[in-house]
């Protein structure tokens, strides 16, 4: 089972861009449904090339992590948090 390996906690991720207009906010956070090490390629994946990224280890609180189960993510999908 392909999606099983992906494991079922949420790891956040933080973007950075130095390419982007002045008034363009610089850093994006994400939230992937994947083990660290996945959640980074995940994320690369759907971000603008060049752009670097990095785990942030935040533990989450009670209310997040019912948030992030409420966006129904499967296993390897990423969600750009506003």
């Amino acid at each position: 089972m392909m999606a099983e390996s992906f494991g079922s906690s949420f790891t956040i991720v933080e973007v950075t861009s130095d390419d982007l207009p002045p008034h363009a906010p610089k850093q994006q956070v994400w939230v992937a449904l994947a083990k660290p090490s996945q959640a980074l390629t995940l994320v690369l994946a759907a971000v603008p090339e060049g752009w670097t990224a990095e785990i942030l280890e935040i533990a989450l609180t009670g209310e997040q992590q019912q948030m992030f189960e409420e966006l129904n993510l499967t296993p390897g999908d990423v969600y750009r948090l506003k």
